[in-house]
């Protein structure tokens, strides 16, 4: 008998346990088709254009962002919908010059558009960066970073660049075999851009021209950033936040983590050495007074100052290169003008390149073509709202200029698939181009600090190159 009364009660409880699981399903299908119809329907940004499914949910755009695709995606987006399409049931994105004022530049009168928290995230450490923080943070960081991006700081590095440009070509005349040898460019500019920023910001090299071959920090930092990207999507569902990070693969938390305490020990051991050298650090120490930077912030910062002015120029000069070695008559123009404006090679300066006017040009539509950073960096719109490109747009959407879109699609540039360095020297084929789209470096005080130093790195490393090697 009491045999009977537990099947019977186990039959009892299968039904109610069905019922229940089913009441929750029921619940969320409910929810979801009620959170899909608000966003599509009723939400505040409901007239403006773009994919139902992309006003409808986040799971588009990430599904597109996970597999690489998401600038190309953008692009045929805003061709089909126009200036302004919305990527996200809280996200505009934008292509055209008068957004990148509205959005990131000075406005009389008003505050800057603070940047997204759940994109600008923090790292393992907790403490942000100059580029994560908030709008006081940036300004107190930045008061101390900006000696070390100045003009002066610029020339009296420049022994140290020149010393790891004679690396870059001693090493690659020793691989190349004259000639008869294949090398993976992309490797080499990545080894000389972080050996420089390397001793640049911590005063030592990572020797990866020394040894051709990454460091194994380099080879980390890659992966960390993908990781970066993984993790970044996690934002966009609160509530599954937590069960995503746990079920995230133990490798990525591992890269996250490594990469991290690679940094913690690199400052670490950079703030114990007294050195007569002038490096990065030393600007940001000799001016930290009460205002300053803590440690963890310092460790932040130079994280983020080591892919900044590393990876983005390697970036470039090899989209740069893919594109001359696409076009010979560009390449050759550009090796005629390097090769008649320097007889020797001491002759190669900071101030010499500086003066190259169609190299300026070739690096501009390398920037355009292939911009280091494709995507669009999203504002948060504040309680009041805000007017861009002539329209108000209400509060908590995320708002951003997305630099693909923008730099390849005709509304914008002439031919615009197409490598032209001429649209930049005064080219009347292109006189109606939207010259002032390009904005590689953003606008508005929160641009690139790092603009003047990018622009040393890709002049000089090309023009050794170029006047040394034929392509």
């Amino acid at each position: 008998m009491a045999l009977g009364n537990s099947i019977s009660g186990v039959i009892l409880a299968v039904p109610a346990t069905i019922g229940t699981f089913a009441s929750l399903l029921l619940l969320a299908v409910v929810f979801s088709c009620g959170y899909i119809l608000y966003n599509v329907y009723l939400h505040p940004l409901s007239k403006y254009p773009g994919p139902f499914w992309s006003a409808a949910t986040h799971i588009p755009r990430v599904r597109v962002l996970l597999s690489g695709q998401l600038s190309y995606h953008v692009l045929e987006l805003h061709e089909k919908y126009g200036d302004v399409v919305r990527i996200g049931p809280n996200e505009l994105s934008y292509n055209n010059a008068n957004a990148w004022k509205d959005i990131y530049g000075f406005k009389q009168g008003h505050a800057q558009l603070p940047k997204d928290p759940n994109f600008y995230t923090a790292p393992p450490g907790g403490a942000h960066s100059i580029i994560t923080t908030d709008v006081a943070g940036h300004s107190r960081m930045r008061r101390l970073v900006a000696h070390a991006f100045s003009e002066k700081a610029l020339r009296e590095q420049e022994p140290l660049m020149k010393g790891y440009m004679d690396l870059f070509i001693q090493r690659l005349r020793e691989k190349c075999d004259e000639g008869k040898s294949k090398l993976d460019i992309v490797s080499w500019y990545n080894w000389t851009t972080f050996d420089i920023i390397g001793d640049l910001m911590f005063g030592e090299p990572f020797d990866c021209l020394e040894n051709v071959s990454y460091h194994p920090w380099v080879s980390i930092l890659f992966d960390s950033i993908k990781a970066a990207t993984i993790f970044g999507t996690t934002s966009l569902f609160p509530g599954a936040q937590t069960v995503i990070m746990a079920l995230a693969p133990k490798k990525l938390i591992e890269t996250r983590d490594y990469h991290q305490n690679l940094v913690v020990e690199k400052v670490k051991t950079r703030l114990k050495r007294v050195t007569d050298r002038s490096d990065f650090m030393t600007y940001i120490l000799r001016h930290n007074d009460e205002r300053g930077m803590s440690v963890p912030e310092i460790e932040a910062t130079a994280n983020a100052i080591m892919i900044a002015g590393s990876e983005t120029t390697a970036t470039l000069l090899s989209g740069v290169t893919y594109h001359l070695l696409k076009n010979p008559e560009t390449m050759k123009k550009l090796v005629g003008e390097i090769r008649g404006a320097f007889a020797t090679e001491e002759e190669i300066t900071l101030i010499g390149v500086g003066k190259l006017k169609y190299l300026l040009a070739v690096l501009d539509e390398g920037l355009r073509m292939y911009p280091p950073v494709p995507v669009g960096l999203p504002r948060n719109i504040p309680a009041e709202g805000a007017v861009i490109n002539g329209k108000f747009v209400p509060p908590k959407t995320l708002v951003s200029v997305n630099q693909w879109a923008s730099y390849h699609t005709e509304k914008n540039f002439r031919e615009p698939n197409s490598f032209i360095p001429e649209r930049w020297l005064g080219d009347s084929r292109f006189a109606s181009d939207a010259k002032d789209v390009l904005q590689p470096f953003s606008v508005g005080p929160r641009n690139c600090i790092g603009k003047s130093l990018a622009y040393a790195e890709m002049r000089i490393i090309l023009v050794r190159l170029l006047w040394n090697f034929d392509l």
